[in-house]
Order: C-alpha cells, then sequence, then structure tokens
C-alpha cells in the first residue's frame, strides 16, 4: 500500500470468489462481503446477512465485523467519508460487480479508485508457512477421499453416490469440498476424456473407468489429487498406456520443478504427451490454494496465445496433472496431484502413489 500511495484498500468478496478476503482476515465470505483495509486505523469487515456476524468474529483476525446493509458498497463509501477518505488513493480488489462499482463512484466522486488485484495476486503466489501447514493438512483430508473411494467404490452405485463417498471420508475430520469433480464411461467403449463438474445418476458397471480430480479444505487450504480408478477389473491396454504417458510426464515435470524453473522448461517437458500421440484438453500445471490458478500452462501446441513466460518460486503450490487424451477426445485419464515447489526440487504433500487403482 505504501509503494503505490494507497490510503486504503477496499476488497470485495462472493461465495465463488471469498479468497482475497479470507487471505487477509481468515473469514470465508459466504454470500458477498467487503472488508476496509485502511493504512492507518483499524479494519472493517462488512458480512452481507446479519446473523453472520457471530461466526465472522468466531474465525477473523478483524475485531470490528458490521452488516453490511442492503447495498454494501453504500455502506463502505459512508465508512470512507465518515473517516475522511472520500477523497483517498484507494485499492480495489476482488469480484467488485458494476453496480458496486457505480456506487463508489456516486458517493466518493472525489476517490482516486486504483485496480491493485494483480498485485495481490502476485503477493499470494508464494505461501507463508501457516498457509502450508494448512494445505499439508488439506492434502491429508483429500487423501482420505481417494482411500474411501478405493474401498467402496463398485458396481451398482451412481456418480452421486461417489460423490457421497468423497465427502463422508473427510467431514468427519472438520474438511469441507472445494471440489470433487468424478465422472465414469466404459474403458470399451469411452466417451468422457476428463472429472465430470457435475455428477450424473449413471451406475457403475464392470469395466469403467472412474476420472476424478478432488479438493477437500482445512479452512479454505485445500489439497488437490486426481486419480483414474478401473471398476471391478484392470484397466484395458488403450488406458493402461495413457495411464503410463502421463505418470512419465508427472514425474518428469515434477523432476524439473524446483525454485528458478522456467515455463518453457516446463513446456519442453509437455511435449512428450503429443509425440506419443495424445493430446490434453485440461490445464496440465497450474498454481494452486487461495483462488490462485494462474499463470497456467497446457501445451504450446494447444495454446492459441502463448502467455509470458514464468519463473516458479519457493512455496509456491502447484498442481501438476497430466490429463492425456485421445485426439478426438473421446477417451482420456487425469493423473496429477499439487505439490510444494523448494530449491531443490517438489515437495510431494500427497501420500497415494499414482498407480492406476483397482475397486469393486
Amino acid at each position: 500500500m505504501e509503494s503505490s500511495s494507497l490510503q486504503a484498500v477496499l476488497i470485495f468478496g462472493n461465495r465463488a470468489a471469498h479468497n482475497e478476503i479470507q487471505y487477509l482476515t481468515n473469514f470465508a465470505v459466504a454470500f458477498e462481503g467487503t472488508l476496509l483495509f485502511p493504512a492507518k486505523d483499524e479494519m472493517v469487515l462488512w458480512v452481507n446477512y446479519v446473523n453472520h456476524q457471530e461466526t465472522a468474529r468466531a474465525v477473523s483476525i478483524v475485531d470490528d465485523i458490521r452488516w453490511g446493509g442492503d447495498d454494501v458498497a453504500e455502506t463502505a463509501a459512508a465508512e470512507l467519508n465518515l473517516r475522511g477518505l472520500d477523497s483517498a488513493r484507494i485499492g480495489l480488489a476482488g469480484p467488485l460487480t458494476h453496480l458496486r462499482w457505480l456506487a463508489l463512484r456516486r458517493l466518493c466522486p472525489e476517490a482516486e479508485l486504483v485496480d491493485i488485484q494483480p498485485m495481490l495476486a502476485r503477493q499470494r503466489l508464494v505461501k507463508s508457512d501457516e498457509e502450508i501447514a494448512w494445505a499439508r493438512r488439506g492434502a491429508e483430508l483429500s487423501d482420505l477421499a481417494i482411500a474411501a473411494l478405493a474401498r467402496d467404490a463398485r458396481p451398482g452405485l451412481t456418480e452421486h453416490d461417489l460423490a457421497a463417498i468423497v465427502q463422508a471420508a473427510y467431514y468427519p475430520f472438520g474438511g469441507r469440498t472445494h471440489i470433487h469433480y468424478i465422472g465414469a464411461t466404459p474403458m470399451r467403449a469411452p466417451a468422457l476424456c476428463a472429472p465430470a463438474q457435475i455428477q450424473s445418476s449413471r451406475r457403475l458397471v464392470a469395466g469403467d473407468v472412474i476420472l476424478t480430480e478432488l479438493s477437500a479444505m482445512h479452512h479454505g487450504y485445500w489439497g488437490q489429487v486426481l486419480r483414474c480408478f478401473a471398476v471391478a477389473g484392470d484397466p484395458t491396454p488403450e488406458f493402461l498406456r495413457m495411464h503410463e504417458v502421463a505418470e512419465a510426464v508427472f514425474s518428469a515435470l515434477a523432476g524439473e520443478l524446483r525454485d528458478g524453473t522456467t515455463s518453457d522448461e516446463l513446456l519442453d517437458i509437455a511435449e512428450g504427451i503429443h509425440q506419443a500421440g495424445y493430446t490434453i484438453y485440461d490445464d496440465l500445471v497450474h498454481m494452486a490454494v487461495g483462488g490462485v490458478y494462474a499463470p497456467y500452462l497446457r501445451t504450446r501446441r494447444t495454446t492459441e496465445d502463448m502467455a509470458p513466460a514464468f519463473t516458479y518460486r519457493k512455496n509456491m503450490l502447484v498442481v501438476l496433472q497430466p490429463n492425456v487424451v485421445t485426439e478426438d477426445r473421446r477417451a482420456g485419464v487425469q493423473v496429477g496431484e499439487m505439490v510444494r515447489v523448494t530449491t531443490s526440487g517438489v515437495e510431494r504433500l500427497h501420500r497415494l502413489p499414482l498407480e492406476f487403482i483397482r475397486c469393486g
């Protein structure tokens, strides 16, 4: 704030994008919220619902918790006027809607509003030791979900049943769901190449493959683990080969990534997917935890406009997730997990092997 000559920062958040407010306050917004972070004086956190104030007080480091009123931007603008900040240089971050922006402009016409979202996102790329410890717990909870699927998934269950198995694995330990992407398809007549974001009522049968991307959270800090399951049988040769390619690419990425590794060096490894006769559908590598996904990598052949070169640094959390698929996207596997970048390599936060898991 000092380097950008900011007198205050207003951070907006909602249910889907609460990360900036949580990073600064330890409170995950339930519907909508706003944080006033002044260069001097105390912070104020406004929550959307009157009855959410007590929970916010219980978990947040902010002492001044208030109801945001019918329009939280109008409420924040009134506080800026009260504190004499209505003509100040104010940073904005988070998902600010057009209507909220208009309210700020109307009620604080002399204020200079500055977009600081890129600056805040860059700061959050490198995690503190405390954040990494919480992400480690998220990884442990996520591993419980994979182990539960390996134990309980079987023919006759629906994808909804699989989602219930996943959540039941970590909810008793205080975990919550960031995502559970799960999809199944017959290996001998596949019609799915990546985990599905919405589960179906289709029932599993012997010979199916289950594709998963699971993230359980510990207070908003999650792990991410991607594994494939063969239902009541062995993987077909086609799926086994895709899995072998994915494992090899994951191992190569994990072996290359360390403090100072560039995105170009990882993209060189990604070329091996195409050389094996496959392509990708999902991202190959992305940042993790706290709403930070960019910068992310695909492959050179699957990227229209190459992103600027990027250098990975110590204590970044990165998901390596080779999604090896057929050129027609008829079939695919996805294998990988979240890792921590260190000076000498990566620390694998997940403890499960990369193997093609048999279940049922």
